[in-house]
């Protein structure tokens, strides 16, 4: 048995163990974690691994998953909340920050033209999940440098599949500038129509018919199909990988299902993304950067200039203040990820030669490793002019599109008859609410009526994360298994501590179980049934006696104080 490439798995596995943790706790985050690890196993420092070329295309699919995750979370209700910063300032970011990187790299530096042609929007893009991190960290996420941040960068994600066509494209030695663009429009145009016309037709009654299978194995076996087979025929018909891998994102994008492939999906996203950065370290060539450090670093300061000269302005014009439009163009002025997929696809299509492609990479990886700098810099401006204050927000808010408030929605877990009967009193009441089931049936009938109910399994975090349950707020359990129910409880509880867990009980035994497990309410099946039977029997027996009420009264309040007594509350 050949096991030269389980010793090269471990020796990896092992790299990143050590060098992930080590680079969070110093603030840097996973990513450059992921660089460094593949740098320290790679040929120019300890030269552990050799199987180069095999684990670069195994380490592809971190950048077909990506891509995947990408167009599954571009939600068109999400973008239209958003437009202005979106469209507006994420556009004017990328064309004006990249056209500027490009003429540099053309002009002053003599980089070949179709090559700055890549690298220019290539660097003007950010790190997303550095960024995302580190604003989550510094509870910015609601702040207002941060909201337009996440504008800018979703706008960046939506760029990186169009150029990700321009890396095929400009690979062609045949074709002039005018036909590659030309080109990429009819091919959006197509991509557009087999979105459209693939996803009403047919994924949605496959991703159907396999979840009533009720075998979690083949829906995770559907999941992954799904992806590698649109981005293998995307490949065949002359299309990246990636670009099919976005294409499939985007098919289920609305679907109720997306929940349900997003938890699938992600753990094989996160390890083959690590295995990716690892392979760019792997590559990472640390001679060109001793030989000479003084450009290496030049370039990199030139780069953050040139990014946050250029953000501080276009923030300006759309309303930031002075200390918000400076903390953006501090957070976005590094360069990210994606640069490292553009880059490593365009050395591959010989797009970009050996040298050119070692600074390129040394570039990005400077660059992000300043950002945790640049992030905590960025924080004490908005602070100091007070733009992460509620007083400094009223004084400045953006146009209501952008920032069209809405009630947190409440979350059902399980939509049965009684979670049913609950969503239909929330509409009543013009309460806003999403629900979610593991009955792939009782889905499609709800949303053919209108309802939103995703399918899924909500014992998995990422299906939990993806329903927004941090923002929601509350949450309403009301499937009928027991277990069931007090597994859940006790997830959400420890998940999220501040959240607020109403939940249905079969008797009181179980509500107390609930309770202790860290429901706030509950409700007794039993007893509530008990109690509407004897109401009905006192009318029939009795007549309509006063003392009917104060009889189910003292019931009610015997039974409310026998579950204080155990520490619970609210049982009835």
């Amino acid at each position: 048995m050949n096991t030269a490439y389980l010793v090269d798995i471990i020796v990896m596995l092992a790299a990143a163990i050590l060098a992930v943790p080590l680079s969070r706790f110093l603030g840097l985050g996973a990513v450059p974690g992921f660089l460094m690890a593949g740098v320290i196993v790679g040929p120019s420092t300890l030269g552990l691994i050799d199987n180069m070329t095999e684990i670069g295309h195994l380490a592809e699919l971190g950048v077909v998953l990506l891509l995947f995750v990408i167009g599954i979370e571009l939600k068109p209700t999400r973008l239209w909340m958003m437009r202005r910063m979106v469209f507006g300032l994420g556009t004017l970011q990328v064309v004006i920050t990249g056209a500027v990187i490009s003429a540099i790299a053309f002009f002053l530096l003599g980089v070949p033209a179709r090559a700055a042609i890549l690298i220019g929007p290539a660097l003007a893009l950010s790190s997303t999940a550095m960024i995302l991190q580190i604003l989550t960290e510094q509870r910015s996420l609601t702040s207002e440098h941060g909201r337009v941040s996440i504008a800018v960068l979703l706008f960046q994600d939506i760029a990186v599949v169009p150029l990700m066509t321009l890396v095929a494209l400009l690979s062609t030695a045949d074709m002039t500038i005018e036909a590659d663009i030309g080109l990429a429009l009819l091919q959006a145009l197509a991509i557009l129509s087999l979105v459209i016309l693939s996803g009403r037709y047919l994924l949605k009654p496959l991703l159907h018919w396999v979840a009533r299978s009720g075998t979690p194995e083949i829906f995770t076996a559907s999941a992954v199909l799904l992806v590698v087979g649109t981005s293998v025929l995307m490949a065949k018909i002359g299309l990246s990988m990636a670009m099919g891998a976005f294409i499939a994102g985007l098919l289920i994008a609305d679907s109720e299902f997306r929940h349900q492939v997003m938890a699938e999906i992600l753990p094989f996203r996160g390890l083959l993304l690590g295995l990716f950065f690892m392979s760019m370290g792997m590559s990472l060539d640390l001679g060109h950067l001793l030989e000479r450090p003084l450009l290496s670093f030049g370039l990199v300061a030139g780069l953050l200039l040139v990014k946050g000269l250029l953000l501080w302005p276009l923030a300006s014009l759309f309303g930031q203040g002075r200390g918000a439009a400076a903390a953006i163009a501090l957070l976005l002025a590094q360069s990210g990820e994606f640069a490292l997929v553009l880059f490593a696809s365009a050395f591959q299509s010989a797009l970009l030669d050996e040298a050119l492609f070692q600074q390129l990479l040394v570039m990005v990886l400077l660059s992000m490793m300043s950002t945790p700098l640049l992030a905590r810099l960025a924080h004490r401006l908005a602070v100091a002019h007070a733009d992460v204050t509620p007083e400094g927000r009223a004084k400045r808010k953006p146009p209501r599109s952008d920032q069209e408030e809405r009630t947190p929605p409440i979350l059902i877990v399980g939509f049965g008859r009684v979670g049913r009967h609950v969503a239909q009193i929330l509409e009543m009441s013009q309460v806003p609410y999403v629900a979610v089931d593991k009955n792939p049936a009782t889905v499609q009938a709800e949303r053919g009526a209108g309802r939103p109910v995703y399918y899924g399994d909500a014992h998995q975090p990422q299906v939990l994360k993806g329903l927004e349950v941090a923002e929601a707020g509350l949450v309403i359990i009301t499937i009928d298994d027991h277990a069931t129910a007090a597994n859940l409880v006790a997830l959400l509880h420890n998940s999220f501590p501040k959240l607020e867990i109403l939940a249905r009980g079969h008797d009181l035994n179980h509500c107390r179980q609930l309770m202790a497990l860290g429901a706030q309410f509950t409700v007794s099946e039993n007893l509530e049934a008990s109690i509407a039977l004897a109401e009905v029997a006192l009318v029939k027996v009795r007549g309509a006696h006063q003392d009917n009420a104060r009889t189910v009264e003292r019931f009610r309040q015997a039974c409310f104080r026998e579950g204080r007594n155990s520490g619970t509350a609210n049982l009835s």
